[in-house]
């Protein structure tokens, strides 16, 4: 065993680039709850923009356009969702679960000829000057692009939610969708852009896995991370900030577990590898102790009377 080969600036970094699928498809869920729908279907729509990012991005040589298809197929197998709920009035978790099924039979189907292929790597933006400094430098300043909107899309949530007639609104809609619709509120409307926008964040966490983390296509490479960021929501007591410290856990903890591997630590594998989920449910449990409770109409079909 050698705990000396395991460097602290690179696990830290490693950190962050770990937590962000998860932050992603699980700061879009938020909105979706938040919204009173409750949308089991991330899992599939992570493995639908991660087949989407990188079917775009080994067809056109772009990470860029890859990630933008990848928000887009997310978003479109969202709104399948959000046909089927908002407007058939179906039920939103057997919906949920078939868009699960339904994204892992698609992507499984598109990904076949993209098997053992690599995509074009995603720039880092190293910051001048600041990506130069010891330690932070590496931990905070060299990453991709996504790994920060990761984190400003958390901030522009919470500032959204908190702060804006906007986010007023869409939590109004999530407590009482009768009464929002009494006040000439677009329940329906609002409701399908809300699934609409977890979808794209779903499928840009997606795409992170397939070119950043895991640069291949892999059936099912996903692994449930998608139930894992649904996880985070329940736990996180539906705040933002909370999604965010889940994710670096969940993240740090996998990270970790991996590296111990690696150093040789004398702990059965089998329990280095189920350590990262028992330790973020321990600690989002302790978390989520405030009694802060789901929005009022989460799951709630609504059917205008008017």
């Amino acid at each position: 065993m050698d705990l000396s080969a395991i460097n602290p600036a690179l696990l830290l970094a490693s950190l962050l680039v770990a937590a962000t699928p998860i932050l992603l498809a699980g700061i879009g869920e938020l909105v979706v709850e938040r919204a009173g729908v409750l949308n089991l279907g991330v899992e599939g729509m992570m493995i639908t923009g991660a087949i989407c990012g990188f079917m775009a991005t080994i067809v056109t040589g772009s990470p860029a356009l890859g990630f933008l298809f990848a928000a887009t197929g997310g978003a479109a197998l969202s709104f399948l969702f959000a046909l089927l709920t908002q407007y058939a009035l179906a039920n939103q978790v057997a919906s949920g679960l078939a868009l699960t099924l339904f994204g892992l039979g698609l992507s499984s189907l598109l990904g076949q000829d993209y098997v053992g292929l690599k995509p074009p790597s995603t720039p880092q933006l190293d910051i001048p000057l600041l990506s130069d400094i010891p330690f932070l430098g590496t931990v905070l300043f060299s990453h991709d692009a996504i790994v920060y909107l990761g984190i400003a899309l958390v901030a522009a949530v919470w500032a959204t939610l908190k702060y804006t007639r906007v986010g007023l609104v869409l939590r109004a809609v999530g407590e009482n969708h009768d009464a929002a619709h009494a006040l000439g509120y677009k329940v329906v409307r609002i409701r399908v852009l809300a699934i609409m926008f977890g979808g794209a964040c779903a499928g840009l966490g997606g795409a992170y896995i397939s070119l950043v983390r895991v640069p291949q296509w892999t059936e099912g490479m996903t692994a449930g991370a998608g139930w894992i960021a649904l996880a985070l929501v329940v736990f996180a007591s539906w705040k933002p900030w909370r999604v965010l410290l889940g994710a670096w856990l969940f993240g740090g903890i996998n990270v970790l577990q991996l590296n111990l591997q690696a150093a040789g630590v004398a702990i059965p594998v089998e329990y280095l590898t189920m350590s990262p989920y028992i330790i973020t449910i321990l600690v989002l449990v302790i978390m989520s102790a405030d009694k802060s409770r789901a929005p009022a109409s989460l799951g709630r079909i609504f059917h205008a009377s008017s």
